[in-house]
């Protein structure tokens, strides 16, 4: 069996004039920290992870989420290199999103999060109205992007989507507009295409922030090599370009002052 750890985030504040226990703590506030967990442990491909199992203690409010140990392991060293550098600029943006939220959470409510995990002398982070855990607005820029791979899965009752298994980025969801996939001719399930795609990048890593990326177009990929087609081009530019030129007069242009 699959050793296993545990991630703890507890949380301390007060409702008005009551302390924060499970009683006066709103299920809201339990779905916005549950929302966050599989970016903190699993950025990049969620499809593969393993089991997360949950349980919300008393102690103000301690949610313990239970994992596969070696995630656990990775998890400790990161709130380590957080609390050390008091900076989320080196994250994966689905981790930097996750911890902005609890961020968030701390400014708005004056709640205090304390993160650690089952790890013997375990590394803690903590999280209060007086940290500033967001990241660089600077480091991140609008970008498109070209993204080529098989789709996996299409559709959505209210957030339509598109997956797409790349070579480059793993499995990207990519936001898309309803109305685009009812015009889709036939099914686009499990065909190669590309997709032109609109999102941030990181500026220093070159990073794509899957947390955000949109639909512009799709276009019908053929990767095959078709001889044909490179002979026509080249028949074009035999007769375009290289017949109209005066070789001896090309050269010369070429070499400018060399020949001098």
């Amino acid at each position: 069996m699959e050793k296993t750890g545990f991630i703890e985030i507890r949380i301390t504040g007060t409702k008005g004039n009551l302390d924060l226990t499970p009683d006066t703590y709103d299920v809201r506030e339990v779905i916005a920290v549950l929302e966050q967990i599989e970016g903190l442990l699993f950025p990049a491909d969620k499809k593969e992870r393993p089991i997360i199992s949950y349980q919300i203690q008393s102690g103000s409010v301690r949610h313990i989420f239970k994992t596969a140990v070696q995630y656990i392991i990775g998890f400790n060293a990161l709130i380590g290199q957080i609390s050390q550098r008091q900076d989320i600029d080196f994250l994966e943006s689905a981790t930097a999103k996750a911890f902005e939220e609890f961020q968030e959470m701390a400014v708005q409510r004056g709640y205090a999060f304390r993160i650690s995990t089952s790890e013997p002398n375990t590394n803690e982070l903590h999280i209060d109205r007086t940290t500033k855990l967001y990241r660089t607005e600077a480091v991140w820029a609008e970008a498109e992007f070209y993204l080529y791979g098989r789709v996996t899965n299409a559709g959505g009752k209210d957030r339509a989507n598109i997956h797409i298994q790349t070579d480059d980025y793993g499995l990207v969801i990519i936001k898309t507009p309803i109305v685009v996939l009812e015009k889709m001719e036939g099914n686009i399930l499990y065909h190669t295409f590309g997709v032109r795609v609109v999102g941030k990048q990181h500026t220093e890593t070159g990073e794509l922030d899957r947390s955000d990326i949109r639909f512009i177009e799709l276009i019908d990929y053929h990767p095959n090599y078709d001889e044909d087609y490179l002979q026509s081009l080249r028949s074009k530019a035999k007769k375009n370009w290289l017949g109209s030129i005066k070789p001896d007069a090309w050269l010369r242009e070429l070499r400018g002052s060399y020949d001098a």
